[in-house]
């Protein structure tokens, strides 16, 4: 069950990581037609500057504005274990089937449910329109539900044989009918009871601002703490981009009120509350430098050289585009009780910053949030938030700096470059002589990847989330040890019954696609440049 979830959640972020373009796209447009930033004259309707930059924004709010349809076509890439396009496919249709369902019960019978399908689908009415069908606005929740609903139908009936005399419903066609059965029962229920959970949503989040920094440092330490499990997925996922703590997530109300925010002296926090929910990023910007530079500076004076290599991608990919895994794994097997520790000052740093007035939609790098969507737009009316920002943040770049440097060196925490054989986890020099055995390692990874998961018979099913491989093993004992994963440029390896994840960084959905590209392969003509050197 734990290994569906984490399956689920890693699937999730297929479309999430659509977010950073579009946020910092519409970012720049409004920012661009900000009078304080450009002037009067290029922000008039009639100036051409002023229409393209429009034309532009238009484009960059298609995932905010279709986030539950892209959810529902994204998620199957995660979900279904064959023919993910024919699945993606399934799953639009159905969505499709399923909201036109809604529309006509509620013009229908809306009386009986308790929902008026003759208002208009503006906010804080309950409805939305997506796709032109006004249905329920069940936010991603709706596209995340049927989506899992059907990639589970197309799982199982996607490969059912038929008749020759129906062979023309097999496969994808024969998926959408069973589907389109299913919606019907699934469109009665959902209007039946998610006015009821609409009523939840506003208890909760009236609850949430209520909470104030309490609410703020457990939703970031969770956030935190669960990273290992995958489970994180499913807590800032509601609150970032569902209904959670404001209606259509925090994304995208940040995005539609950043002109509005950016010309206002009134404090953000005043604004905009629930902004707190959005800074759990500070500590993938402020907190990797000082946990870097205590590894650093802990580490062997002659490993230190090797060390930087290590560390320098791994602190660059976390401040500036927010993903943290690959350095937070480089400590996390080594010492637990060092990220529960990096939790807990995550949280705190988070609550430091939203007592001091900091809100925003701070939770990712850089480059795709903190610059475009905030920092920039900001700074004219709301500087002395961003210097509070800043001035907390890096306090707590010292501070962990600090912490960190102390617990390695009190207790002799293995961190890389202490010794050898630790070295050897993340540069095995031995590793250069592998590799100069059999060439073919380096020139195919995944052959190399595929024979250290023990072939692949050995694996029953393949997904992948930001930064991980996701594997569900026929036989664990199969597997090769974590030191051939992590010479091979894994970052480090979570086991858990017969699942395992391989912790992989950013492209790792490419090297899914190679996977499953070799398993599609015969094993006889399969490569297998690891097998017996490793074996």
């Amino acid at each position: 069950m734990l290994s569906q979830i984490q399956r689920f959640g890693g699937a999730m972020f297929t479309p999430v990581l659509l977010f950073p373009f579009a946020g910092i796209v519409v970012g720049l447009a409004i920012l661009l037609q900000n009078p304080l930033f450009v002037g009067e004259a290029l922000t008039s309707p009639d100036s051409l500057f002023a229409q393209v930059i429009n034309i532009i924004e238009e484009g960059g709010w298609t995932v905010f504005r279709n986030m539950p349809l892209v959810f529902a076509v994204g998620l199957p890439v995660g979900l279904a274990n064959k023919a993910q396009a024919r699945a993606c496919l399934a799953v639009l249709i159905s969505f499709m089937t399923w909201n036109y369902f809604i529309n006509a019960m509620g013009v229908a019978w809306g009386t009986f449910f308790g929902v008026d399908f003759s208002i208009d689908a503006v906010a804080g009415s309950g409805l939305t329109t997506i796709a032109g069908i006004k249905t329920l606005d069940t936010s991603i929740i709706g596209g995340i539900v049927i989506a899992g609903i059907v990639t589970a139908i197309h799982n199982r009936y996607f490969d059912k044989p038929m008749p020759v005399f129906l062979g023309v419903f097999q496969g994808t066609s024969f998926v959408v009918i069973v589907a389109f059965l299913m919606m019907l029962p699934c469109a009665w229920l959902t209007l039946w009871g998610w006015p009821k959970v609409q009523f939840g949503i506003e208890s909760l989040q009236a609850f949430l601002r209520s909470a104030g920094a309490a609410g703020v440092w457990v939703y970031t330490f969770l956030e935190r703490i669960l990273i290992p499990t995958g489970l994180h997925h499913f807590i800032y996922g509601p609150f970032m981009f569902g209904p959670a703590a404001v209606e259509g997530g925090i994304q995208v109300y940040w995005a539609n009120h950043l002109l509005e925010f950016s010309q206002t002296t009134t404090p953000l926090k005043t604004l905009f509350p629930e902004g707190g929910f959005g800074l759990f990023g500070n500590s993938k910007v402020f907190a990797s430098p000082g946990i870097a530079l205590a590894i650093y500076y802990t580490a062997a004076v002659h490993n230190r050289k090797k060390i930087a290599g290590l560390l320098i991608p791994a602190v660059l990919t976390a401040v500036l585009v927010g993903i943290t895994e690959p350095l937070e794994f480089t400590f996390l097997f080594i010492s637990p009780v060092l990220f529960a520790i990096h939790a807990v000052l995550a949280a705190t740093m988070a609550t430091l910053m939203y007592m001091g007035g900091v809100v925003g939609n701070l939770g990712g790098g850089f480059l795709d949030t903190m610059l475009p969507q905030n920092w920039i737009p900001m700074f004219n009316n709301h500087a002395p938030m961003i210097f509070t920002q800043l001035g907390i943040g890096l306090s707590f770049t010292a501070i962990y700096f600090v912490v960190f440097r102390t617990l390695i060196l009190r207790f002799n925490l293995k961190t890389p470059g202490r010794d050898d054989a630790e070295i050897k986890l993340y540069s095995k020099a031995d590793y250069k002589a592998l590799q100069a055995q059999t060439p073919t390692a380096e020139k195919n990874p995944a052959a190399a990847y595929l024979a250290a998961l023990g072939g692949a018979g050995n694996i029953a099913t393949l997904n992948n989330c930001a930064t991980r491989l996701r594997i569900t093993l026929v036989d664990m004992a199969k597997t090769h040890s974590d030191d051939v994963f992590k010479a091979l440029g894994a970052h480090g390896v979570v086991r858990s019954g017969n699942g395992i994840q391989v912790i992989i960084g950013l492209h790792v959905p490419q090297l899914r696609d190679q996977l499953e590209s070799l398993m599609r392969v015969p094993l006889s003509n399969q490569p297998s440049p690891m097998t017996e050197v490793i074996s």
